[in-house]
This record gives structure tokens, sequence and C-alpha cells, in this order.
């Protein structure tokens, strides 16, 4: 437990620090530093890493990378402390300190890794991690059958970096990739209070804490969270830069930080594509002038240095073929393009009706557990279908909320989250090569809906008490079937609370094919759990949960008190 508390310092003084020394001399306002401090640092952790590899440097170089952080606060220390004191940048960051506290007191409750048919991509990222630690053959296959440029590996860099300052272990590498997962908040908040102030930023904590996608993905470790928080980031300096008037500074986080999504999950690639069109598209006014066409070839080449330090390498050790044609959208498409439009089309379907209207071969969810099967009923409806990963009732009010503020709306910014928002949701099924009965919500369209979540919390004061009610109701529906329920599996407790206390290999046997194969893993390589090593104080983690979740309601409560009108004397 104390080298788990250790981690975490590691961490937060490393994100809070490493790239303060530039970025408080940027022209970006309190909260906007906050985010592109956390973003620039984890972009700096990937850089060094990545030449200590490429290098083959000693690893104890990484070492140098909390000590320039240490050094980076001790020389900032007197503007750091002036950015805590923004009301918007103090809420924000106790918002991203409750939630990642939740996070990580989910992740201390798993002992092992299930839910519907995820199998094995956990493994995966671990064994890319430990590809670049120690040195691993170049032709090795991730699960015996992914090649490593199948991946791009920021996520995997970084967390192996900060792995080998703390402790080269499994549930160190499930903290780091947690603790990452939860930044998503940041870009998350900002965009909150670009939408309504800082009210919202509050009410997205407690959307958040109870929200089954964000929960499950969080706490599994892969990288489509690490890559939403790059995403989300660079959208909102999209829109800033977008601004008028906009900044150049803008202009270039919008590039790096879309740049490093690329390079941490290729979900980022649809809104690559469509934001990249919408630049253009957005400024035609400003086509005629110079300095516009400076400051987008400035944004332009940054992104590329970025995105060159990976493909770079790629190209020259497996090839241009090897290296952009291994991922599984190319590799799983169907013969013809009649027959993989079929498949798009199929799973563009699939994705948005929910498998309860759809007829689905029930042995996909066969297993002699009724509280696996419901878990997994569950877990297949809030992960991969687009309109429940909000939440059971969230898209509604969304909707609701989405048609009220289109005649407000200019024509400019209406065309643009058209674009956004229905691209996205397209091109994110469409990229997919394979064929999935369930649904894909879950691989592209992750950024999408928490952005919906921010767009819900800035708007919360504008719904009705009825509507507010329903909404609360809904999300202890969520709670209960997507979290409790899923979270007291994977800790192999609910069922033996309440059938009696089997033996852990009796009560495995009795969930589906993945639950089983994701638990051999386990056993077979010996890896110990962050579950394993926090279970003798599993009450002590539910009540730092309780204590969590009421520290938002104050949170929320406090911020509410504080925005309100006075009242006449």
């Amino acid at each position: 437990m104390i080298s788990f508390l250790a981690g975490l310092i590691v961490f937060a003084g490393v994100t809070l620090g490493l790239a303060w020394p530039l970025v408080e001399r940027l022209s970006l306002e309190p909260a906007e530093k906050l985010t592109a401090t956390v973003a620039l640092s984890l972009l700096g952790v990937f850089l060094f890493a990545w030449i200590v590899y490429v290098a083959d440097l000693p690893s104890a170089l990484l070492y140098f990378i909390p000590l320039a952080a240490a050094v980076g606060l001790l020389l900032g220390r007197h503007s750091f402390a002036l950015l805590l004191r923004d009301p918007d940048t103090a809420s924000l960051l106790t918002g991203q300190v409750i939630l990642t506290l939740w996070s990580v007191a989910g992740l201390a409750l798993v002992v092992s890794y299930s839910g519907g048919s995820w199998l094995a991509d956990w493994f995966g990222h671990l064994q890319r991690t430990w590809f670049f630690l120690e040195h691993w053959s170049q032709d090795i296959l991730s699960n015996g059958f992914d090649p490593l440029t199948s991946r791009p590996p920021l996520a995997n860099i970084v967390n192996g970096a900060f792995l080998e300052i703390t402790q080269r272990n499994f549930a160190h590498y499930q903290l780091f990739s947690t603790l990452f997962s939860s930044l998503v908040f940041l870009p998350a908040g900002l965009l909150a209070r670009r939408f309504g102030g800082r009210r919202a930023i509050s009410v997205l904590v407690l959307l958040f804490m109870v929200n089954p996608l964000y929960a499950q993905n969080a706490t599994y470790a892969w990288t489509k969270l690490p890559a939403a928080f790059l995403t989300l980031t660079s959208l909102y300096f999209f829109l800033r830069f977008h601004d008028q008037p906009g900044s150049p500074v803008h202009a270039v986080l919008f590039a790096v930080t879309l740049a490093a999504a690329l390079l941490t999950h290729y979900s980022a690639g649809p809104y690559a594509v469509l934001m990249g069109i919408m630049w253009f598209l957005l400024e035609r006014q400003r086509w005629a002038r110079a300095d516009w066409w400076r400051t987008t070839a400035i944004a332009i080449l940054a992104g590329a240095l970025v995105l060159a330090t990976w493909f770079g390498w790629a190209f020259a050790t497996y090839g241009v073929r090897g290296s952009l044609m291994t991922n599984t959208s190319i590799t799983d498409h169907a013969p013809g393009v009649v027959a993989q439009l079929q498949v798009v089309l199929l799973n563009l379907r699939d994705t948005f009706a929910p498998h309860f209207f759809r007829t689905i071969d029930p042995g996909l969810l066969a297993q002699r557990s009724s509280l696996g099967w419901w878990r997994d009923w569950f877990f297949q409806l809030y992960q991969v279908n687009f309109f429940f990963a909000f939440g059971s009732m969230a898209w509604v009010a969304i909707l609701i909320l989405l048609l009220r503020q289109w005649e407000s709306a200019s024509v400019m910014w209406r065309t643009f989250w058209i674009v956004f928002i229905i691209g996205n949701a397209v091109l994110g099924v469409a990229v997919h090569g394979g064929r999935d009965v369930w649904g894909l919500a879950h691989i592209c369209l992750q950024p999408l809906v928490l952005l919906g979540l921010a767009f819900l919390a800035a708007h919360w004061c504008q719904l009705s008490r009825p509507w507010r009610l329903i909404l609360i109701a809904g999300a202890t529906v969520d709670f209960f079937s997507g979290i409790f329920l899923q979270f007291g599996v994977q800790a192999l407790a609910l069922e033996r609370w309440l059938t009696g206390d089997r033996p852990v290999p009796e009560l495995i046997d009795t969930y589906s094919i993945q639950t089983r194969m994701n638990y051999g893993a386990k056993i077979h390589n010996h890896w110990v759990f962050a579950g394993d090593i926090f279970l003798d104080h599993r009450v002590s983690i539910v009540m730092a949960l309780g204590f969590l979740f009421l520290s938002a309601l104050w949170m929320v409560a406090r911020n509410a008190a504080k925005s309100a009108p006075p009242q006449n004397s």
C-alpha cells in the first residue's frame, strides 16, 4: 500500500511539474495551463523514455524525469501557487483528485478482469510495455498474434517509465494505467466550463463517477481513455483557436495533443481527420491572411514532429507496410468492397440499437452463474451501445438539450458540431475492420460519450426538476447494474457473499469462457492484481468510496451556493 501511495505522489509530481516551466510562460487561462501542463508533461515523459529506448541508453536515466519535475515545481512554485488560487483551476483540480481517488479505489477491488467479451487486451498492452522496458525481440507478437506496430506506443512507454521509477510489477502497471485514464476529466471539465461555467465542473465529477463506461475503462489496463484524454484536450484547444481572436499557442497545443492522441490509440484517427478538415473550412475568411497560414504551418509541423518519433522509427525498423498494415482495422477487413460495406452497416446498426432489440446468439453469454450472466448482459449494454454508454436516461436528456441549443447556435458552430458528432459516430464505427454483433461504441466513440456528459453537466441547471429526478433515478440504476455489479464480480466477492464462501476456482468455473481465460492468464503468469494487495482492506475501500461520493456532492452544493443569485433583503 505504501508503494501505491508513492506511485500516486510520483505520478502527480511528474504530471504537474515536468512541463510547468514551459507552460507557465504561455498566454493561457489558469485552468487551461493546468490541463496543458499535464498533457505536455506526459508527452515529455514519452519523448524522453522513447529516446532512452531507441538509443539503448541506461534505463536508470528515467529517474531524471521525477527529478526534473521536482525542480520545475520548485523553481515555479510561486506561479503555481497563483495558478491554484484561480477558482476555476481549483475546482478542476479538486474534481480531478476526487475522481482519480475514486478510480484507484475501484481498481483496488479488482482481483481479475472480466466483463462481456473483453479478453486479453490488457495482457497485450502489458507485453508491449515490457517490450520497451526489457528490449524484447522486435519480431515478438503480443498475445501470440499481434505485431508491435498494430498499436501505437505512447501510453505503454509512459507506463513503463513510471514502472521503472517505482516498481516493475503488474499491480503498479494497473495503477499507472488507471491514473493516466482518469486524466480524461481535465479536458472534459474544461469543455463543461466552456459550455456552462464553473459549476458544470463539479456536476461532471458526479456524472463520471456513476457512468459505467468511464468506471470500467478507467480500471481496465488499456489505452482508450488515455487517448480520449488527449483527443478531448486537442478538441478544447481547437475550439479556443477558433474563438475570436484565436492564439497561435492554442493552435500548436491542438496539433501536438492530437498527434499524441494518435500515438496513444488509433481511435483518435476519425477525430483527427474531421478536425483537420474543419480547421480549414471554419477559417475560410482567414485564408487571405499570411499570419493564419503561418500559424497553421507551425501547428502542422509541431504535430508532424511528434508523429515522426514513432512512425520514423517504425518505418525504418518494419518498413511502411509493416508499420501501417498491421492494425485490425486493416487485417480484419472482409474480402471485397461490398462485403466490407455490409460489415460496416451491420456494425452501425448494432452500435446504435441495444442488444435487447435484436436477436443475438444466447451462447455468447453462456455461463452457469446467473449473477455473471446479468453482469455481462448489462456490460454489453453500457460498453458497446452508443446511447446507453451515456447512461440509461442521460442520452435522452442530452438530445433534448441539443435541440434546445440548436436555434441559439451560429451557423458556423452548428455546422461544426453536426460534422463532428455525426461524422465521428459513423467513422468511429466504420474504421473497425471486423464484424461485432454487440456493437463498437467502446472503440472510437468514448470521447463523444464523455463530451456528451460534459454538455449535460453544463446544462444541468436548465433541466426541470422532474427531469433531474429522472436522471438521478437513471444514474442510480446505472450505478448498481453497471458498476456495483461489475466490480462485485471482478472482486470475486458478490456471488460468494450471496451464495456462500466457495473456493475461487470453483466460482470462476461458473462464469463465461472469457472470464475463465482472463483469470487463467493471471494464475499462469503468477500476477498479483491491485485487488489482491488490498484484499484485507475492502471495508475501508468501500468506506473511502462513500466518502469520495459525499465529497463530490459537497463540491456540487458548494459551487451551487456560490453561483446562486443574491436574495433581496
